[in-house]
């Protein structure tokens, strides 16, 4: 009797473990049973799943890989680029910064392998002068960045007072080291402090950054095919020095032969069309050629300035071709720059080329200097046609220097050359620095960047240009008055 008694309370315990709590603790009809256990396995799948996505999914989610940056800016809409590390869809809130609880939203977009996983955002409908702030939303989670994002619209200064004062920042030649595919030897690139100029750059807080042409450096392992394209912009892009100059100001850009091609790439270059859709995507420029004209150029206005960025690459023939038609720009787009030139009304003109225009006395870099009738042909132009306030700026020669050209009956024309950023420079040109042409004491050879600040009211309007070192010591300062610019009436 004893022995069942014990079996019979055995057979109890078990039954009483199989159980779950609620059932112990309520007396349920035998044909609920069913149903109450298939309710607790769909509770602990929904708790499963929830724990999943609350602390397994973020590890592996996208997140901000470069930028923000601005790019183009208008009197009543903008544009924003970014890049993140995966698959997302993105979206830009943004807001007048008078009236920060008034937020505005983009509509979203997919960001796609095959596009790099860029975004590129145009925004519209908003007023001019006016300070926005913004973020990026991935997959509904804000990225969180070190920097305050912001971005302007120009203001509706014509017909209602003086121009705003403001900063232009330019540079070219940017060469960031790898070893695994760079040259043997010293790093081109030079030490890793080299690379604190990007953030010298972002202390002058400009307006505007002009990346001058040479923006990155394609290296024999990459220009052969369009992976190895995509690789070299998403690599330098990428990297973590540049990030706080990205998100300042407004970026705009010109390519020279680096970030085209091979080294003094021409217009034979197989994967220009390549080079051409990566350009496009990794800048936010506000137009890039014509409809029957492809490439890198186009036109657009910065406070009293406007800004011609002409592409030096993609119609180009080779310097060494002997042709007395042989162009750099290309009948098209030099038609273009005329046509352009002429409809604006802008003081002051600057006129954005890879490679040096006036200097006759290079003999080491490519230039227009080896296409004579065509640069003789849009020099007189500029005359004949009175274009006022007309400043070049150029990249590309590895140093920088400031040329005053001379011209009979008309005002100088002068040029700035800044290079390099962050690539090798080079001191060793004595015949440039001969020229009869260079502004006393602006010829500098170590690495560096220009600033040209615009400011002054009406007729007192002056352009002053700088040249920093890596660490944002001056070099030099010149001023040049806008009213000096003008063609005798």
């Amino acid at each position: 009797m004893a022995r069942a008694l014990r079996d019979a309370t055995a057979h109890t315990a078990r039954a009483s473990r199989a159980k779950s709590p609620i059932e112990n603790a309520i007396l349920w009809p035998s044909f609920l049973t069913p149903r109450l256990n298939m309710t607790l396995k769909l509770i602990r799948s929904s708790l499963i799943a929830f724990l999943l996505g609350s602390f397994i999914a973020p590890l592996s989610a996208a997140e901000l890989r470069a930028g923000p940056m601005a790019g183009a800016s208008y009197m009543r809409g903008a544009k924003l680029w970014m890049q993140a590390s995966g698959p997302a869809k993105a979206v830009i809130e943004y807001w007048d910064t008078e009236k920060p609880k008034d937020i505005l939203r983009t509509a979203p977009i997919s960001l796609k392998e095959d596009e790099d996983f860029v975004g590129q955002f145009t925004i519209g409908l908003l007023e001019p002068g006016r300070t926005y702030g913004y973020r990026v939303k991935l997959d509904g989670r804000e990225a969180k960045v070190p920097q305050s994002l912001i971005f302007r619209t120009q203001a509706l200064w014509q017909w209602r007072g003086n121009a705003p004062d403001w900063k232009l920042a330019f540079g070219s030649c940017a060469y960031t080291n790898e070893a695994a595919y760079d040259r043997p030897g010293k790093p081109y690139g030079g030490p890793p402090e080299t690379m604190r100029i990007y953030d010298s750059i972002a202390a002058q807080k400009p307006d505007m950054m002009l990346w001058g042409g040479d923006y990155l450096y394609l290296r024999e392992a990459d220009w052969d095919h369009e992976a190895g394209l995509r690789y070299r912009w998403k690599r330098d892009r990428g990297i973590p020095e540049v990030q706080n100059l990205l998100r300042t100001g407004h970026h705009f850009a010109i390519w020279d032969d680096h970030e085209y091609g091979p080294n003094d790439a021409n217009s034979s270059y197989p994967l220009k069309g390549d080079a051409l859709k990566l350009f496009k995507r990794y800048f936010a420029n506000p137009s890039y050629g014509l409809p029957e004209t492809p490439g890198t150029f186009g036109n657009f206005t910065f406070n009293d300035a406007e800004i011609f960025l002409t592409d030096n690459r993609y119609h180009r023939d080779s310097d060494r071709l002997i042709a007395e038609d042989k162009s750099m720009l290309g009948a098209a787009q030099l038609r273009w720059l005329k046509n352009a030139l002429l409809a604006s009304v802008s003081p002051v003109k600057i006129v954005v080329v890879g490679t040096q225009m006036t200097n006759a006395a290079n003999t080491y870099y490519e230039g227009w200097n080896n296409f004579p009738k065509e640069r003789a042909d849009f020099f007189k132009f500029l005359v004949d046609h009175k274009i006022d306030g007309v400043i070049l700026l150029s990249g590309d020669q590895h140093y920088t220097v400031l040329l005053k050209n001379e011209r009979a009956g008309t005002y100088p024309l002068y040029e700035l050359t800044c290079s390099a950023l962050t690539s090798g420079g080079h001191s060793d040109d004595s015949a440039s620095k001969a020229n009869a042409d260079v502004v006393p004491d602006t010829f500098t050879a170590p690495r560096n960047f220009c600033t040209l600040d615009f400011t002054g009211p009406g007729k007192d309007r002056k352009l002053t240009i700088r040249s920093f070192s890596a660490e944002g010591k001056k070099f030099w300062e010149k001023e040049i008055q806008v009213s000096a610019l003008q063609s005798p009436k």
